[in-house]
């Protein structure tokens, strides 16, 4: 797998902008012009909904949200938070369920990495940090942690079109988590949010996550090629 990087910091990139790359990338890799590749960036801010989100789950103020063509349901990307885009022939018979839970063993590899103990959670996807108490739905998912409960350090949506994967994950670094209070993050009423600078006690910058988790995409790739 090659690794292209957008832009981190003051050079983080609109979505739209990153969209148009992804998809000229996905057209490329159809036609086997070029092998697997991953861009790994940050965005400018933007709430982004997938094809499931409920009207519920929506910012109840005027803030723009793009509808988007991946799986899943609203979330939201900015900085802190690194974002990387798998675009990946896969072989046929399709298994996408397969494809998410590879991105979520390389995530989950990161955090580990950093020392941080994350794990799948039963009927969700992506990558939880597990808590001690019941979720609430009166807690903002940006205060999950300080409540001891389940909370998500990274989430995932892709979309699979030509036997080929568009989209991917956001792993939360340092970001502002209180953007995620504005709405129902994942569509889960009782989910909260988490980074690994919340759960490390330091800021952990995007750019210092990026060779740890190219190592661990390029290890599970690789894996699933044998």
């Amino acid at each position: 797998m090659r690794f292209l990087h957008g832009g981190f910091g003051r050079d983080a990139v609109p979505y739209e902008q990153a969209y148009a790359e992804q998809r000229r990338l996905h057209a490329s890799r159809v036609a086997d012009e070029i092998t697997d590749v991953c861009v790994l960036q940050e965005h400018l801010p933007v709430y982004t909904a997938g094809k499931r989100t409920k009207a519920t789950a929506f910012p109840t103020d005027d803030v723009a949200v793009l509808t988007v063509d991946r799986g899943g349901e609203i979330t939201w990307h900015g900085p802190g938070q690194l974002v990387g885009y798998p675009v990946v022939k896969l072989p046929v018979p399709l298994d996408s369920v397969g494809h998410v839970r590879r991105i979520e063993e390389a995530l989950i590899g990161t955090c580990a990495e950093f020392g941080v103990e994350t794990a799948r959670l039963a009927g969700r996807s992506g990558v939880w940090v597990l808590g001690d108490h019941p979720p609430a739905p009166d807690v903002p998912p940006s205060a999950a942690r300080a409540h001891g409960q389940h909370r998500k350090i990274a989430a995932i949506g892709v979309r699979i079109e030509r036997c080929t994967s568009l989209h991917g994950f956001g792993l939360n670094c340092d970001p502002d988590l209180t953007a995620f209070d504005r709405i129902v993050p994942c569509g889960l009423e009782d989910a909260g949010v988490t980074s690994l600078s919340a759960e490390l006690g330091r800021p952990v910058a995007p750019a210092e996550v990026v060779p740890v988790v190219e190592r661990h995409l390029t290890r599970v790739f690789a894996a699933d090629r044998r």
